[in-house]
């Protein structure tokens, strides 16, 4: 997380709505010998307070989340480098402008009979944006097929004790110089997802 308050201001709401929409990032704990990472989806409660999620029994991780654990969860958004000739002034230096919310808390195993219903609203988050396609259900898998397949998973929840982020785009800068910076991102931005990046940058001045 980078230490410019001007970039630590966002509100949680919008921390939360920002990993819910998401739903994927990086899982973190401490291994034996190193940190240990896994990229998953997940699904975090209105309120911020509760993070499901599922992980293969043999993910070395999830072979060490026997009992209640400290991890950390990484969600990363839309990033782009941005030029110092962007900003139509002197003295400039290049920088990447990035969102990313971090998420602290304890990690502990679930019942198996709670994995079935968080799979049921883990893929409805995302087969609901391609409306007008019919959902996929689980239902459509044979019974006997889905509960083996169910068998080499294993659902866990974080108990989410803090949140920070990083919402770094150029809220240090007045705001014609980073609305400038904006529109070159968005015609050429280096990264992922440039566009939604520059509208964020756009709109930066206004989320304070």
């Amino acid at each position: 997380m980078h230490p410019n308050k001007h970039f630590r201001k966002t509100q949680r709401s919008a921390c939360i709505d920002f990993v819910r929409e998401r739903a994927f990032g990086v899982l973190t704990i401490n291994g034996e010998s190193a940190p240990l990472t896994s990229s998953v989806p997940a699904m975090l409660s209105e309120d911020g307070q509760k993070l499901e999620f599922h992980l293969v029994r043999t993910n070395p991780i999830a072979k060490q989340l026997g009992g209640n654990q400290k991890a950390v969860y990484l969600v990363s958004g839309p990033d782009s480098y941005v030029s110092p000739d962007w900003y139509g002034i002197d003295d400039q230096v290049p920088t990447w402008n990035y969102i990313a919310v971090r998420l602290e808390g304890i990690v502990s195993a679930l019942p198996q009979s709670d994995l079935l219903p968080l799979l049921d609203r883990l893929s409805a988050h995302f087969e609901n944006r391609l409306h007008p396609k019919p959902p996929w259900l689980t239902t459509k898998v044979n019974a006997d097929a889905l509960q083996q397949m169910m068998l080499s998973i294993v659902p866990f929840e974080m108990q989410v004790e803090q949140i920070d982020s990083t919402w770094k785009l150029n809220q240090n800068k007045a705001d014609e110089v980073r609305a400038a910076a904006a529109r070159q991102v968005g015609k050429s931005g280096i990264g992922l997802g440039v566009d939604e990046l520059s509208r964020q940058m756009e709109n930066a001045g206004r989320s304070d």
